[in-house]
């Protein structure tokens, strides 16, 4: 195996562009959306909305810091040039902790499916087999990872909007014997049948839902043009959240009472089948298995570069820095899998236990990371203004929307405090982030005086790419 320091620039612009759009179609909007509706009626809207646009200021911020330095790495160095190395510390593995569990449920969620095919074939040998499958895949290069990635994001893009074209044309009267209604939006109790404050209580899961603009910064080590490739991707954000999820969302709630019970299982395959489109629910469990598939291949990758990136920067052992001949991360990838092994082993043997530990601490983490990254937004625009640095991509209406994003962040965390249902994933969540801090302080506690303090952006930045 050859020694390598450097990854190697395979992914194509498409191949990054295609990454961010299918890690913002996760499979919570197949299925979860129809909870969402149910407990907050027409106005889910509304709820996906707002937490749209918040997750589009994240991307945003990323999209400045990352085109503005776009040899730094991941996002992770982008906040330790802000913060210090506390926060990329944090940063970075709290992200790597994020994917490795969610790598274990995706695994676990598509075995589920898989198994309804295969009824013979226990639904852990599938995961642990699905897991393998990706694994070698990842493991082969990088390139084979953006093509199976780019084919599977385009899979669950064409069903989209399939879905919006059909629906649309139902709602709009301009299907076989309908007529134009909005009639489900307002009927049923009205608009917000569960009060204004329902709007706000659903936010807490969509943020969930829309996690995933941050990936194509993670690929820019890896891309042939990072600066062209992020700028692209991260301004085509706002349309992708609006058409993929506020445009299906209101087609579901246009065609389906929100207090249809049925709504709660599977909205997109029951409004298909309103739709009289045969084979509805088996075209949709295509799609959300090629979802969590999707999911499942990005999370092997983003976990293995989050820790090659902490390795480079001496946060995790070294070892996780050999690279193979086509430049992949083989170890950092390994790594990742045995907690995905453990965990889906854990989702066999004590699913009310371990298994759910494991997805309750990790729960909450990705708003940390959030609130971290607007955080380092905040005091690198100004850094980078003082350098009077050109910036490719710029943060709207800077620092107020920036302040916005922070404190509603922070609100959504309140409401997570608030919502019983939800508190214990943030308690867990905070739980994780006290031990990673707390293993920090212990780590570098003796090299607290070399606390990365930059005066210039451009002079730190030739120190990391040394």
């Amino acid at each position: 195996m050859e020694k390598r320091t450097q990854l190697q620039k395979q992914l194509k612009t498409r191949h990054v562009t295609m990454i961010t759009i299918g890690g913002i179609i996760g499979a919570g909007i197949f299925v979860g959306s129809g909870a969402v509706i149910y407990s907050t009626g027409p106005a889910a809207v509304i709820s996906y909305l707002l937490a749209g646009v918040l997750a589009m200021f994240v991307a945003r911020m990323l999209g400045e810091m990352a085109t503005a330095n776009p040899h730094a790495g991941s996002f992770s160095e982008h906040v330790r040039l802000a913060l210090g190395n506390w926060g990329g510390f944090a940063v970075g593995w709290l992200y790597w902790y994020f994917w490795v569990i969610a790598v274990a449920a995706e695994a676990v969620g598509a075995a589920g499916i898989l198994h309804y095919w295969l009824p013979d074939i226990p639904v852990w040998i599938i995961s642990l087999g699905l897991l393998v499958i990706l694994t070698a895949t990842n493991i082969f290069s990088v390139r084979s990872f953006g093509e199976i990635e780019f084919w599977f994001a385009s899979i669950k893009v064409t069903a989209i909007i399939l879905f919006l074209i059909l629906g649309l044309a139902y709602v709009l009267g301009l299907w076989p014997d309908k007529m134009l209604s909005f009639e489900n939006l307002t009927t049923h109790g009205g608009f917000a049948p569960h009060g204004i404050a329902s709007i706000f209580q659903g936010i807490v899961p969509v943020m969930f839902a829309v996690i995933g603009t941050e990936i194509v910064t993670i690929t820019a080590a890896e891309s042939e043009k990072p600066k062209e490739a992020i700028a692209k991707a991260i301004k085509s954000v706002i349309w992708r959240i609006l058409l993929f999820y506020v445009g299906s969302i209101f087609i579901i709630t246009c065609v389906l009472p929100w207090n249809n019970a049925e709504i709660m299982s599977s909205p997109y395959v029951n409004v298909l089948k309103i739709l009289g489109i045969p084979g509805a629910d088996q075209i949709m469990n295509i799609v959300v298995l090629t979802a969590l598939l999707s999911c499942l291949n990005s999370g092997l990758y983003i976990s293995s570069r989050m820790l090659f990136g902490l390795a480079n920067r001496g946060d995790a052992p070294r070892l996780f820095l050999s690279l193979n001949r086509n430049g992949v991360p083989v170890k950092a990838i390994l790594f990742g899998t045995v907690f995905g092994y453990l965990a889906i082993i854990a989702a066999y043997f004590s699913p009310d236990l371990v298994f759910k530990f494991l997805i309750t601490s990790s729960g909450a983490v990705v708003l940390f990371v959030y609130l971290l990254i607007a955080i380092a937004q905040l005091r690198m625009r100004a850094r980078l203004e003082k350098e009077k640095s050109e910036l490719q991509v710029r943060m709207w209406a800077y620092p107020y929307l920036t302040y916005l994003t922070i404190l509603s962040i922070v609100a959504v965390l309140v409401l997570m405090a608030t919502n019983s249902e939800m508190v214990s994933q943030l308690i867990m969540s905070l739980v994780s982030l006290v031990i990673v801090l707390i293993i920090y302080g212990i780590r570098h506690q003796k090299y607290s005086k070399s606390e990365v303090k930059p005066s210039n952006t451009n002079e730190l930045l030739e120190k990391i790419e040394m």
